[in-house]
């Protein structure tokens, strides 16, 4: 298999080296793949946590919605805009929104602060997480500037998922999807590793899902059991689950995007330098004002809650000099559009595709969709 990382393999034989080899085997050949299509530079992704409030209630969310422990806050578009401006300042060109699930200010206000963004930071890419919402609503936030969204699955088992998300169907989260990558977003999805209910068989179908769908970016960090929710007493898994599945949706994935996610540096201190050479690429500084990300509890630990932006960044870049990399402050558009990607880029919202870039990853969408999951899963909102 040493020849794994310089062209691409099937599924089944991917499948077959993960299943015999040893965690730094595995780790070590994503590590290959990742620094032949990537490189040794670490991508940098602004992180604004803009709201806490949710209407949904996950078993496993410090923030769900019957959590009364919560101080529920959210940001202004202005305040939103302003941090951006000053991450921009400092040189980062690619930000990521982030908020519960709240549909009536992700429609009211959020496209103003997209639109304020995009006019502040021209050219800064501006990724979207604010959960489900109709395709209309995905469609106005696309127009006026955003270029990307983030929408993870959690868990491929449709039972478990739907036990996890008090009723929401797994199908519901690929329709998602599929409406995202056909408005022409660049589209990103993932998973928790270690949910109570979780079989190695669940591991390896969540990393298939993330191939079937040809994600642009895939996140990956374990599940960390949150004192304030029904899932309090569950057991801690390791944090070589999270370095081996990140591994193998590297080698499933190679061009994708992955972060070294926050959770993984909150489970283990050096987590995120381990999930780097497991085979991610992309470290997310966390900018929001530490009077509000210290109300974004969604796990216990989090690290970095008493940090400005600005200190965060040169701690990244000073930790990822320790294992030979470097970080990068380009905007990292996904590889499939070969550094064409429009800033900002519109759409029509009276056609099904109406941006080209979005053909191929909405076809094998919309297969996931109607092939991964059973089909009533659909049916629940």
């Amino acid at each position: 298999m040493a020849e794994l990382a310089t062209r691409e393999r099937e599924p089944a034989e991917i499948l077959a080296f993960y299943a015999k080899a040893g965690t730094e085997a595995l780790t070590g050949r994503a590590r290959e793949l990742c620094l032949e299509r990537h490189g040794r530079r670490i991508l940098l992704r602004g992180l604004i946590e803009y709201s806490n409030r949710c209407a949904c209630d996950c078993l496993y969310c410090g923030i769900r919605r019957s959590n009364a422990r919560v101080y529920r806050y959210r940001l202004e578009p202005e305040e939103i805009a302003a941090l951006a401006r000053k991450g921009y300042a400092a040189g980062l060109r690619s930000f990521v929104l982030q908020g519960g699930e709240d549909p009536a200010y992700a429609e009211a206000a959020l496209p103003r602060a997209v639109e304020m963004i995009r006019e502040s930071c021209p050219e800064a890419a501006i990724t979207l997480s604010a959960g489900i919402l109709d395709r209309a609503a995905y469609g106005r936030l696309k127009l006026v500037g955003a270029d990307r969204y983030l929408l993870r699955f959690e868990t491929s088992d449709p039972e478990l998922h739907r036990s996890l998300r008090g009723g929401v169907g797994l199908g519901r989260r690929l329709e998602a999807l599929v409406d995202l990558a056909d408005l022409g977003y660049q589209v990103g999805s993932g998973y928790m590793v270690g949910l109570p209910g979780e079989t190695e068989e669940t591991r390896v179908d969540n990393a298939l899902l993330c191939r079937e769908l040809r994600l642009d970016m895939v996140g990956i960090g374990p599940f960390i059991p949150h004192g304030d929710t029904p899932l309090a007493g569950s057991p801690q898994s390791p944090i070589e689950l999270t370095l081996r599945a990140a591994a193998l949706v590297r080698l499933l994935l190679p061009d994708a995007h992955m972060p070294a996610t926050t959770a993984a540096g909150s489970l283990d201190p050096e987590g995120r330098e381990k999930m780097i050479l497991a085979g991610a690429n992309v470290l997310m500084p966390n900018i929001t004002p530490p009077s509000a990300k210290r109300n974004y509890l969604l796990y216990p630990g989090k690290i970095c809650l008493d940090e400005e932006g600005e200190t965060c960044i040169g701690c990244l870049s000073l930790r990822m000099k320790t294992i030979g990399r470097e970080i990068s402050f380009d905007r990292g558009d996904a590889p499939r559009l070969g550094g064409q990607a429009k800033v900002g880029a519109g759409t029509d919202l009276d056609h099904e595709a109406a941006v080209p870039a979005a053909a191929p990853s909405s076809v094998p969408l919309a297969q996931a969709a109607s092939s991964s999951v059973p089909a009533k899963e659909g049916a629940h909102a």
